[in-house]
C-alpha cells in the first residue's frame, strides 16, 4: 500500500463521516458515499463542523482545515465511489443482509487490488463475506467512536481472510495513526462482547435502584480510570444501536448477561436513543 491511497467510505454517519475525517487527515484522498445527497451533505457538514472547532480551539490551523476537507468527495453512485479505491470501509447499519449484499457488489465494483473493509462492531466477518466472491479480501476494521480522537482499531480476521489482507490491513490502521489489536471472528469479537456487557450491568443498576447513572459512570471512571463511564458510552454510541448488539450477542452467546434489561427496551421504544436524540441516560442541549 502507498504512502497516500485513495479511501472510500460507504455511509455517512457518525462511524462514517469519522473515518473519512481520519483518514483525509493523514493525507488520503476519501469518497465519502452515501444514498442520498442529503445524508452525504449532512456528513460532510459535520465534518466541516468539527475542523472548524479543531481550529476555534487552536489544535488545528486553518489552512490545514481547508485541506483535509478538499481531500474528501461525495457521491451518491456507489459503482463510482469505489473504481479506484485502494481500500474500502464499509460503515452502513448493523444489518447482516444489507452488509452481504453489500460486499457481493463491492467484489465486482472495487479493483482487484483494494481491501474491503466492514465497520461491523459485532456481527460475523465470514458471514458477512460468504459468497461475496473475494472472502479473502474481505476483513473486519473496527473503529471507535469518536474515530478521529480513539487510537484503538479492533482488526477482525475471518475464517477465509488472507494472510496478505490482514498486513495490509494493519498497516492501513498504522497509517491512520491507529494502534491495532487482531482478534478472531467471534460474537462481538472483543470490544463489544466485554463494553456491551459492562453497559448492560449498569443499566440493570439503575434499573434496581443500585446508584444513579452518573454515580456508576463515576465509578468507573475514578476507581477503574475509564475515560468515560458505560451509561455515557450508551448515550454516545445509541440505545438502539446498543440494543441491536445486545441481542445479537444474546442469540449467538446464549447467555443471560447479554439479555437487554427491560429499561433499555422501553428507552429505545421511547426514542430515548443518547446524545442523537438529546434525551437517554443523560440529556444533552446540543
Amino acid at each position: 500500500m502507498t504512502s497516500t491511497f485513495t479511501v472510500a467510505v460507504l455511509g455517512a454517519g457518525t462511524m462514517g463521516r469519522g473515518i473519512a475525517q481520519n483518514a483525509a487527515t493523514v493525507g488520503c484522498d476519501v469518497r465519502l458515499f452515501d444514498t442520498s445527497a442529503e445524508a452525504v451533505e449532512a456528513g460532510r457538514d459535520a465534518i466541516d463542523g468539527a475542523l472548524a472547532k479543531l481550529v476555534e480551539k487552536g489544535k488545528l490551523p486553518g489552512r490545514e482545515a481547508d485541506l483535509i476537507l478538499a481531500r474528501i468527495e461525495t457521491a451518491t453512485d456507489r459503482a463510482a465511489s469505489v473504481q479506484d479505491a485502494d481500500v474500502v470501509v464499509e460503515a452502513a447499519p448493523e444489518k447482516l443482509e444489507l452488509k452481504r449484499t453489500l460486499f457481493a457488489a463491492l467484489a465486482r465494483e472495487a479493483p482487484p487490488r483494494a481491501l474491503l473493509g466492514s465497520n461491523t462492531s459485532s456481527l460475523s466477518i465470514a458471514q458477512i463475506a460468504e459468497g461475496c466472491g473475494a472472502e479473502e479480501r474481505v476483513i473486519g476494521l473496527h473503529f471507535f467512536n469518536p474515530v478521529p480522537v480513539m487510537a484503538l482499531l479492533e482488526v477482525v480476521r475471518g475464517a477465509r481472510t488472507s494472510d496478505d489482507t490482514l498486513a495490509r490491513a494493519l498497516d492501513f490502521g498504522r497509517k491512520l495513526g491507529k494502534d491495532p489489536i487482531v482478534v478472531r471472528d467471534s460474537p462481538g469479537f472483543a470490544t463489544s462482547r466485554l463494553g456491551v456487557l459492562l453497559g448492560l450491568e449498569a443499566m440493570r443498576m439503575v434499573e434496581q435502584g443500585v446508584a444513579s447513572a452518573a454515580d456508576i459512570d463515576k465509578a468507573m471512571e475514578l476507581g477503574y480510570r475509564h475515560p468515560m463511564g458505560p451509561l455515557k458510552l450508551t448515550d454516545l454510541v445509541g440505545l438502539d444501536v446498543r440494543l441491536q448488539i445486545a441481542d445479537h450477542l444474546h442469540r449467538e452467546l446464549k447467555s443471560a448477561a447479554f439479555e437487554p434489561p427491560r429499561i433499555l427496551r422501553d428507552m429505545v421504544a421511547a426514542g430515548k436513543l443518547g446524545r442523537k436524540s438529546k434525551q437517554g441516560f443523560y440529556t444533552y442541549d446540543t
